[in-house]
């Protein structure tokens, strides 16, 4: 007789259950990301006049990207609350109330009163909002992550695990296409008073999907296998474990966030007020940018995944994050210079090659810089830590680097000094297939 008898209550590895993963990964990261954009793009257009009144537009503008910040800064709380559950508790259960807390959160705001009508109570229940979207969302890229990575095959991980990815793509494209509808649909004050509201109810339809999904999903097998079903072999604390057994792998998961989070919110958020407040141009050219780009992604992304299975994960990232470097000024110029055609290409380029390259191998690298005891914690901690330095802000700061002259260099310098930052933390991180 020869093989060993399965561990009983171990997920047995099949290729449907690394589908099953896969899908519910995917599904659930639409929804997080969808609530999560379109919220940036509101922040944009919508919230700092309804809800930062001012009569200077672009005191309200960095205002509402404020409470857009807010939502990063408290993904790390999400990180270590999601993730030592996570570790405890299994991967499945946080994945279903994450998405669920998102959804009724993204719900409440399209209920939500402006400041016309309650006054200061409704920038302060948004930015309330704002952080329990930053909570759920924080905890479900490590869940989605793990349970996609440790259900693939051996040799496919990143390409398995890059719908959590490409959920961000689709969730792009879904945002924008319902933005821009409703645009052409309604006239600017029908949009403002209530127009802006249907996006973030029809959330709920979104979740009630992934709820589904999610629910009949089976526990990663890894973690049963590690842990045990009900986390029978359970570190105490695993975050505080993962720092001190592995504190350097939470300043490169950092640093090599960075020309992925630069590459995609200057496109998508940045330029979206940028090219409207100060170039003058209409708000209609990034939305269809923004759905443009997320159409591609959802091909770019898992072929760049599909492809560093193959030639690496360190040769795809560094790659993707020099040409995000490269791309960085002439981005710039095009949109100076109003270009429509270029700023399409470069924003195609930073949008869809060097960001899709960098985001494609993410999943599976960060999460094995950390044992499956507390790994939901440690890559889940690294991760959102690196949203609140390099993401969440990065449109409030971009912004307030256009008052220091008046001109974009600051933000184009910013930009490119994350952008090499990465390049040179990836070139000296040994990366592990």
């Amino acid at each position: 007789m020869s093989g060993t008898a399965p561990i009983p209550g171990l997920p047995v590895r099949t290729a449907a259950l690394a589908r099953k993963a896969a899908i519910g990964s995917f599904v659930g990261a639409i929804v997080d990301w969808y609530d999560f954009l379109l919220y940036g793009f509101m922040a944009a257009i919508v919230f700092n006049v309804q809800f930062f009144p001012s009569t200077d537009p672009t005191v309200g503008t960095l205002a509402a990207f404020a409470t857009l910040g807010v939502g990063f800064l408290f993904r790390p709380l999400g990180g270590v609350l999601f993730g030592h559950y996570g570790d405890i508790l299994g991967r499945r259960t946080m994945l279903v109330i994450t998405v669920g807390v998102m959804g009724i959160a993204s719900a409440c705001i399209g209920l939500l009163p402006t400041y016309a009508s309650i006054g200061w109570y409704a920038p302060l229940l948004l930015v309330l909002l704002r952080i329990i979207q930053g909570i759920a969302v924080g905890g479900e890229w490590g869940g989605a992550a793990l349970l996609a990575v440790e259900s693939a095959p051996v040799g496919k991980k990143a390409f398995y695990s890059s719908g959590v990815q490409v959920g961000y793509g689709v969730a792009l494209v879904i945002v924008t296409g319902i933005m821009s509808i409703l645009s052409k649909s309604l006239d600017n004050a029908a949009f403002m008073s209530w127009g802006w509201r249907l996006p973030f109810l029809f959330s709920i339809v979104l979740v009630a999907i992934a709820l589904w999904i999610r629910l009949n999903m089976a526990e990663s097998p890894e973690f049963v296998e590690k842990v045990g079903a009900h986390g029978e072999r359970r570190v105490k604390a695993p975050v505080l474990v993962a720092l001190r057994t592995h504190p350097k792998a939470f300043l490169v998961i950092i640093a090599m966030r960075a020309a992925e989070l630069f590459a995609m919110y200057i496109v998508t958020t940045f330029a979206l007020a940028y090219s409207v407040a100060n170039l003058h141009m209409t708000r209609d050219l990034f939305l269809n940018i923004g759905f443009l780009v997320g159409v591609i992604s959802i091909v770019s992304l898992p072929f760049f995944a599909w492809l560093a299975d193959r030639v690496g994960f360190k040769q795809v990232y560094i790659t993707g994050a020099i040409i995000a470097l490269l791309a960085t000024y002439p981005f710039f110029w095009a949109m100076e210079a109003r270009s429509v055609v270029w700023i399409v290409v470069f924003s195609v380029v930073l949008a869809n090659v060097a960001h899709d390259m960098v985001n494609s191998v993410q999943q599976p690298l960060f999460t094995s810089f950390f044992g499956a005891e507390y790994r939901y914690s440690g890559a889940g901690v690294g991760y959102q830590v690196a949203s609140v330095v390099f993401g969440g802000f990065t449109p409030f700061i971009a912004t307030a680097l256009l008052g220091i002259n008046g001109t974009w260099h600051p933000v184009a310098i910013y930009m490119a000094a994350g952008c090499l930052l990465s390049v040179l933390v990836a070139w000296g991180t040994k990366m592990r297939q």
